[in-house]
């Protein structure tokens, strides 16, 4: 069957399963864009290339499929840059797929030229510049394969345009064997043994789950580990739903900006049982003094980052679900009566109250709130920032996969696209927003792909007129010297959301919270509360 490679790369898309994408044409890449007229592809045009990356992760993170965004060449392929190194950050299964100029001209700075190859290969899994059509079928089963293998992440493969439209015989390959890459998935016997003995004798363990437990689809198993061992468990931001946010055993988010009683146990705990978490240094901070008095289990699938932040006392390489399946038919636990004593009661005694005397809106009442209001189905996507971290201490994710947020890169811009990608995967489900004023306006076009594909999706602005975490960051760090944090010039946020036709509110007393909250779940549309809140509300 001939084909040209445009129609070769729609052709391999739908082998591998791929219905929805996400992109923007352009010049470089409108031989592939005039093919997907003949496809059984669904394409999502966002209003930046950046969006669409975000919309592919959202998407990849709740279906559990490599997301696929799609732009053209030069801005366009550097657009994707921050969404692709945010999945790499995040470990999120991504194609992207560039347009480039043609073959003979690369290397001359001709108009649209820009070397993605060169510019995402510190921060993606592989990539590939396509120089002969016959390679585009071997090319893309590879990316797709190490997107989704071993430790997830993106992989980019750049088309110059006349790849795309010449023509082969075209076969797409049922396997495919890349020398030197097999990740390692069965956790090693002995180590295994080895970690039931250490939680047989330990008296204050404590697992810290991460992503990396979502990823390989085995939060039930850490459940059912934590509950066996009699083990709390604490969470990184990746790691939220995890366990679930109401279980017993749920300790909450550790970190620098993690709650007291997830601090305390970390800091406290004789072996803590790292479970696909990175361990960064906004989630253990000062690692060493932890490792000085703790012994430490690491469980990842990726060599790589086991020992990279923390001493390990019994390193485990392998699929996290695997692991947990093997330890669950051999560990025993030990007495942790007295440890789970303690720790509970330091969950109850430090919980932190909900101020409803504030000035203006408190933002963990609102998200307490809409927890309480939301059925187990709902997905929160967040934006980065101060409403990251609300929103993180407050909602109750009741199942994984629950709260999408850009955990590792931090990545302002990310929550709104992201929400969009998830609503395509799971159009069932209520899908909500938390955003700030600042983070909000870095995607806010993203409001006319809503629009354009008729998404319901519910958007909450917490509004301080700030860039409230890093005008925190000057108060503290710097003595109060605020430089460039004002945004005292935000559009009418309700006026705008009336302009793409959406229903909008602004609300500015805790009074209002309550039936605020019950206007925006009862509208089948999206819909967008602003809420305004103290600038000087802190973060934590």
């Amino acid at each position: 069957m001939k084909l040209t490679g445009a129609q070769v790369m729609v052709k391999s898309l739908e082998l591998e399963g791929i219905s929805t994408l996400f992109g923007y044409p352009g010049a470089a890449i409108s031989p592939f864009y005039d093919a997907l007229l003949d496809s059984t592809l669904t394409h999502i045009l966002t209003r930046n290339e950046q969006g669409a990356a975000h919309a592919a992760s959202g998407y990849s993170r709740v279906t559990g499929k490599v997301g696929v965004c799609v732009s053209t060449s030069g801005p366009g392929a550097t657009n994707l840059i921050t969404g692709i190194a945010t999945a790499y950050s995040d470990s999120i299964p991504l194609v992207a797929i560039t347009g480039q100029v043609q073959s003979d001209l690369i290397g001359r700075d001709v108009f649209q030229e820009a070397d993605i190859t060169g510019a995402t290969e510190p921060f993606c899994k592989h990539n590939y510049l396509v120089k002969d059509v016959r390679e585009l079928p071997r090319i893309i089963k590879e990316a797709f394969h190490i997107a989704a293998t071993g430790r997830p992440g993106p992989v980019v493969i750049d088309v110059p345009i006349d790849i795309q439209t010449q023509e082969i015989d075209f076969k797409y390959p049922k396997e495919i064997e890349i020398r030197g890459y097999k990740p390692n998935y069965k956790g090693h016997p002995q180590q295994i043994k080895k970690i039931a003995e250490a939680i047989s004798i330990a008296k204050s363990p404590l697992i810290c789950a991460g992503g990396g437990v979502i990823t390989a689809k085995a939060s039930d198993l850490l459940t059912k580990f934590a509950e066996k061992c009699g083990i709390p468990v604490v969470t990184t931001l990746m790691g939220i739903g995890t366990i679930p946010g109401d279980h017993s055993l749920n300790l909450g988010m550790l970190g620098s900006h993690g709650v007291y009683c997830a601090n305390y146990a970390v800091n406290n705990t004789d072996l803590l049982i790292l479970i696909g978490a990175r361990v960064g240094d906004r989630a253990l901070g000062t690692t060493g003094k932890i490792a000085q008095k703790a012994k430490i289990i690491h469980i990842d699938i990726d060599p790589a980052e086991i020992g990279k932040n923390v001493s390990t006392s019994i390193p485990v390489v392998g699929d996290v679900r695997l692991v947990l399946e093997d330890l669950l038919e051999i560990v025993k636990g030990g007495d942790t009566k007295q440890w789970l004593s303690m720790v509970l009661e330091t969950k109850q005694t430090r919980k932190k109250t909900i101020d409803i005397q504030t000035k203006n809106v408190n933002p963990r009442l609102v998200i307490d709130s809409l927890s309480q209001k939301l059925s187990a189905d709902a997905i929160m996507t967040t934006e980065v920032g101060q409403n990251q971290i609300w929103a993180a201490n407050s909602f109750i994710a009741r199942k994984a996969g629950a709260f999408i947020t850009s955990g590792g890169l931090g990545t302002m811009g990310y929550g709104l696209p992201a929400a969009i990608g998830v609503k395509k995967g799971k159009p069932e489900s209520t899908v909500v927003v938390v955003a700030g004023d600042g983070s909000f306006q870095m995607s806010m076009p993203e409001l006319g792909t809503i629009k354009q594909e008729g998404l319901a999706i519910k958007i909450i602005i917490f509004n301080n007129s700030r860039l409230g975490m890093v005008r925190e960051l000057q108060k503290n760090r710097h003595n109060g010297r605020y430089s460039q944090v004002y945004l005292d010039s935000n559009p009418d946020f309700v006026k705008l959301a009336e302009a793409y036709g959406f229903s909008a509110e602004r609300i500015t007393d805790n009074s209002q919270v309550d039936s605020a909250l019950d206007r925006l779940l009862a509208d089948d549309k999206t819909y967008i509360l602003e809420c305004i809140v103290d600038p000087e509300e802190a973060t934590v």
